[in-house]
């Protein structure tokens, strides 16, 4: 069974490079046949749980993400003053809670007692900032969970506790890759590899990889399995390039169908997307 995907604007079937950014992205025609079988292997990254949806980094959002069949989640893990493993993304609460100040010149219970969810909608008053621990509880073994450590400079021992967190639970030894640890900080993620040997790694980069070689490439995979970009530097070259290093490719982070699609295209291996409906692996009806 097959399926075409098209998008049509006006008379035509295309899709340019997206402007504004920087890297090279080449334009792709999207008209391409994408057979069940290719769309069965795409993996499905709901960003910050499905943030399209819900308030990014809550367990709403995280369980969202579950309920349209993600096949990951994916969090920013970081660290209150005292220690607590969080789930946030920006180094500040400003813009996702009714609070102010770094994540890291908080307490946690200073950060519990925030509103995280207001912001994104009424209906979402009161959702809490969740610890690393009681997202890893809730969803262990239901679904996938990518873990970026977010801005890991700022928090001296981070990969240690998120190792300890891992270890605790025997999630250290992960069968089907259903924990990855992600991060732009590289130095991070070796020394995470040297803590978690077992546990896939992945480093993210951002559009000044565009020209990424494949000496750096080859770098990277002496520690790491995924090199996942911003999919607006994606190019086939790079994706050839990325296998041809022995790693798979996660693109983030797509916001709308016809750069899923575009992704599709080019032979990704998963999509880091707010929107999980749009990878059609398992398509949900909305309410």
């Amino acid at each position: 069974m097959k399926r075409m995907v098209t998008i049509l604007a006006g008379a035509g079937i295309a899709m340019s490079s997206f402007a504004g950014t920087a890297g090279a992205a080449e334009p792709v025609e999207l008209n391409s046949v994408i057979s069940k079988q290719e769309q069965q292997k795409m993996i499905n990254v709901a960003h910050r749980g499905a943030s399209g949806h819900a308030p990014e980094n809550t367990m709403a959002a995280f369980h969202k993400g579950f309920e349209m069949k993600a096949d990951y989640i994916e969090i920013d893990v970081q660290m209150t003053k005292d220690g607590e493993l969080v789930a946030i993304h920006d180094t500040t609460v400003d813009r996702t809670t009714d609070g102010t100040g770094a994540v890291g010149s908080l307490t946690f219970d200073e950060i519990r007692q925030l509103d995280a969810g207001s912001w994104f909608g009424p209906e979402f008053a009161g959702e809490k900032v969740p610890t690393f621990e009681e997202i890893l509880d809730a969803f262990r073994g239901k679904v996938g969970i990518l873990i970026e450590l977010k801005a890991p400079e700022l928090y001296p021992g981070i990969e240690e506790k998120v190792a300890e967190a891992l270890i605790e639970r025997n999630l250290h030894n992960p069968n089907n890759e259903k924990i990855i640890i992600q991060s732009f900080n590289h130095q991070s993620m070796q020394t995470s590899k040297e803590l978690l040997p077992n546990v896939p790694h992945g480093v993210l980069a951002g559009a000044s990889w565009a020209n990424v070689t494949d000496e750096q490439l080859a770098e990277f995979a002496t520690y790491a399995d995924y090199f996942n970009p911003n999919m607006n530097i994606v190019t086939h070259e790079m994706v050839a390039d990325v296998h041809d290093a022995d790693m798979k490719i996660y693109p983030y982070t797509s916001r709308s169908q016809e750069q899923a699609l575009r992704l599709f295209d080019l032979g990704v291996d998963g999509i880091i997307t707010d929107y999980t409906e749009h990878v059609y692996k398992h398509p949900v009806k909305n309410h």
